[in-house]
């Protein structure tokens, strides 16, 4: 195993060795506290651009399941069709892996993915150094190598045009209500819960004009990036309220930052996000607490939100914001995900609550 250094943009360095695929890489570094579910996270595509960190220190133990396409034109235990991180970051590598559904190594799918991989970092004092200073970019350099250095930019990169999809896919067609899914870089267990609800969903480009199309609903899926580089997807999102205020909007994670926008309300960048399958989420005007799977580095401003709008549900860790709704109009959000894959599933019923409008 080659030595290899992970550098942040501070200046400081952690050195570990390379698993994968070996190749110098740079990116956002960013972290997720989640004990399991790396094969997920590694295909959400909101994970794009970025350098992900796992702190539970052993990981690879379990492998990696199959890809395989079922008749859904759906993905069976991914998220996605490919890794959509620029590399991972580790404390402790498991080479050998033991589950009933493994057919691979984390590694020896990095390497067929190209996709780079360090262990032997200190992640505890790697998030802390996050955690105090903030997400900010870093690169895997090969010791070996110390003339081949990577640049990568996040801020200001439409990562949302990257990941979406380029035309017009259909799922379970023929059912009575159809939802137009606005893929802006869609978890696909998101689309399995729409489907298991007996829905057609017609999933769009990010910046597709769906506004004279027939729909029963509209559903704003997840992202990677910054929610202003979709100025086009907000246009549409506000000539669907103007032209059909009658019909469901439902937003989770990125969805629920468009919606807000579309609605009037600012953005803004968290210090380091929330990434984890434990955030705590409180929905607001009641007592009921939820424990529940998030992946975003932006919030909306409540403080922003128009007179027609307010929160659906906070953070109880910091008071952030975690969802929003109209007060007149069918139409709200999350900012977390009640799909989860990977995570829990308390809050699945908001998908109830959606089909129910339509």
């Amino acid at each position: 195993m080659r030595k290899v250094t992970l550098l942040l943009d501070n200046g400081t360095k952690f050195h570990g060795e390379s698993f994968g695929y070996e190749r110098p890489v740079a990116g956002e570094v960013v972290f997720n506290t989640a004990m399991t579910g790396y094969p997920e996270s590694l295909t959400d595509p909101s994970y794009a651009g970025q350098l992900l960190v796992l702190t539970y220190p052993l990981i690879g133990n379990y492998g990696v399941p199959p890809f395989t396409i079922n008749d859904q034109k759906l993905t069976d235990f991914m998220e996605s069709e490919r890794i959509h991180v620029s590399g991972l970051i580790v404390s402790d590598y498991s080479k050998e892996y033991s589950h009933w559904n493994a057919v691979e190594s984390l590694s020896d799918w990095l390497i067929r993915e190209q996709v780079p991989g360090i262990t032997g970092i200190d992640t505890r004092e790697l998030t802390k150094v996050l955690r105090e200073q903030g997400v900010m970019m870093g690169k895997i350099l090969f010791d070996d190598e110390p003339d081949n250095i990577p640049t990568a930019q996040y801020e200001g990169v439409n990562f949302i045009e990257q990941v979406s999809c380029k035309g017009i896919i259909r799922y379970n067609e023929g059912a009575e209500k159809k939802v137009i899914l606005v893929d802006c870089g869609v978890k696909q267990n998101i689309i399995r819960y729409l489907i298991q609800r007996d829905v057609e969903v017609i999933r769009v480009p990010w910046n597709y004009d769906y506004t004279d199309m027939a729909y029963d609903g509209l559903f704003l899926a997840n992202g990677p990036g910054n929610p202003d580089t979709a100025a086009e997807t907000v246009a549409h999102i506000q000539l669907a309220m103007q032209k059909h205020p009658e019909r469901p909007i439902f937003g989770i994670c990125m969805g629920n930052q468009l919606l807000a926008k579309a609605g009037g309300a600012s953005i803004f960048k968290l210090k380091y996000g929330h990434r984890s399958h434990n955030q705590p989420v409180r929905q607001v005007g009641t007592n009921r607490c939820f424990i529940t799977s998030q992946n975003h580095g932006y919030a909306v401003d409540s403080e922003t939100l128009g007179a027609d709008w307010e929160p659906l549900f906070i953070n109880m860790n910091d008071g952030s914001n975690e969802g929003i709704r109209h007060k007149s109009h069918p139409w709200f959000s999350a900012q977390f995900h009640p799909e989860a894959a990977s995570g829990p599933v308390d809050t699945g019923f908001l998908f109830d609550d959606f089909v129910a409008l339509l």
